[in-house]
């Protein structure tokens, strides 16, 4: 049986690069809403549904809606780092 502990240990800290943040403080009130919570679910990344991104190192991606998040995961450290919030279209250039 686990442990309060053991499941606070398991949260990984959230950060988004300022390119990231600029880009979500861009989108309509109700898209920043939808995308704060995905970003808040990746403290426990191994419950998101994502998918590893080619050819790049610990980089995943997740959708929610029309919009993609980037981010990658620092397994020692415990953190996740936002790169990139943008429409799916743009969102691999």
């Amino acid at each position: 049986m686990m442990t309060k502990k053991k499941l606070k240990n398991r949260n990984y800290a959230v950060f988004l690069l300022p390119v990231a943040d600029k880009e979500l403080q861009k989108l309509p009130e109700k898209i920043q809403k939808q995308i704060m919570v995905v970003i808040i679910s990746l403290k426990n990344p191994l419950q998101v549904e994502a998918i590893k991104m080619k050819n790049k190192e610990n980089t995943y991606r997740v959708r929610t809606g029309d919009y993609r998040v980037l981010y990658k995961i620092y397994s020692a450290e415990k953190i996740i780092v936002v790169i990139k919030i943008s429409h799916r279209k743009k969102a691999y250039r």
